[in-house]
């Protein structure tokens, strides 16, 4: 079954005071390349305040991550919110020499993969989603998330 053929229900929620974020439509684009699944997702870009409340709340890490998923339901469609914190995705795109939007999108994608049951806790889980991410990525148009990016 094609992606597109997945119904998503997408809202995107701007609680963040970055300069540069990605528009709605972008987030759509990258949700639905990643969608092997009916689903409905709040996106929320925060600020680092809220990202690390959010952090230290649900997971006991008292810093603000660049992106975390919450599962709701496991039943379909699945029923889910994404956070990214929009100063820790800037901050991680410039010292990786990566393109902010191409940043944003690479996050996305890996927290759709997420909220569909995808998990790094181990070496075969953890290759198994960044192939998976690689594959989305670069039908996207963009490079290899996991190769260093070049001068």
């Amino acid at each position: 079954m094609s992606h597109s053929a997945h119904k998503l229900s997408l809202t995107v929620q701007y609680a963040s005071s970055a300069k540069h974020m990605p528009l709605r439509h972008q987030f759509r684009r990258w949700v639905r390349a990643a969608l092997q699944h009916d689903v409905q997702i709040t996106l929320r870009i925060v600020d680092e305040n809220e990202g690390r409340y959010l952090n230290k709340s649900f997971r006991g890490k008292d810093y603000a991550t660049n992106v975390l998923t919450f599962v709701y339901d496991n039943e379909l469609p699945l029923y889910g919110d994404l956070v990214i914190c929009a100063p820790v995705a800037a901050k991680e795109a410039r010292k990786q020499r990566k393109n902010l939007l191409e940043y944003y999108a690479h996050l996305t994608v890996h927290a759709v993969l997420h909220l569909q049951g995808y998990e790094h806790e181990d070496e075969a889980e953890a290759a198994e989603m960044e192939a998976r991410e690689t594959a989305i990525m670069q039908k996207l148009g963009y490079a290899d998330p996991y190769q260093a990016a070049t001068q």
